[in-house]
């Protein structure tokens, strides 16, 4: 089975963010693969990867970074894949990471999420595989709904609540 979506970190410290992103993709039945590199102490290696992740199938690169977050952007640079980026909060609250991400230069983007939304990357690469895949479409319609019920549910959980006097529905 060859990954579908990269899920890159700056190292294993980064692994309990991400695996939002793993768990999601799994849920989902996308092949997906893990890998630590790092901008700063690995740039050959991100480079060889970056220019070559395509051709081993992959369709879309999910990067979570924080501090300097060089990572996302350097990937970027250097692939014609969508790169997703996640922000990670590790200092000044993830903010660095972050702007870091958002602010790339024209030409080379990166989608950013929010500060620690590996769930949400994951979510965003499953909507863009779903344009080519009718069956992905199908799960990110099924996801939708089921986010939906959610809200219906909690709405009829909290229609029942009847310890206010003031409470009118």
């Amino acid at each position: 089975m060859k990954p579908r979506v990269s899920i890159i970190m700056g190292s294993t410290s980064d692994l309990p963010v991400m695996e939002g992103a793993c768990k999601f993709l799994e849920s989902n039945e996308i092949p997906f693969e893990m890998l630590a590199l790092s901008a700063h102490r690995t740039p050959d290696e991100v480079a060889e990867y970056a220019k070559h992740a395509h051709e081993r199938g992959v369709e879309v690169i999910i990067a979570g970074a924080g501090m300097a977050a060089h990572l996302p952007g350097v990937i970027a640079a250097m692939t014609p894949l969508p790169v997703i980026g996640v922000p990670i909060k590790s200092s000044l609250d993830g903010i660095d990471a972050a702007l870091a991400m958002l602010q790339m230069p024209p030409g080379i983007p990166v989608a950013t999420v929010a500060i620690n939304g590996a769930q949400n990357a994951a979510i965003l690469a499953m909507q863009i595989l779903a344009n080519g895949d009718p069956m992905m479409m199908e799960r990110v319609i099924r996801h939708k709904a089921q986010l939906k019920q959610k809200i219906v549910k909690a709405n009829a959980e909290l229609a029942s609540i009847d310890t206010y006097k003031f409470k009118t529905n």
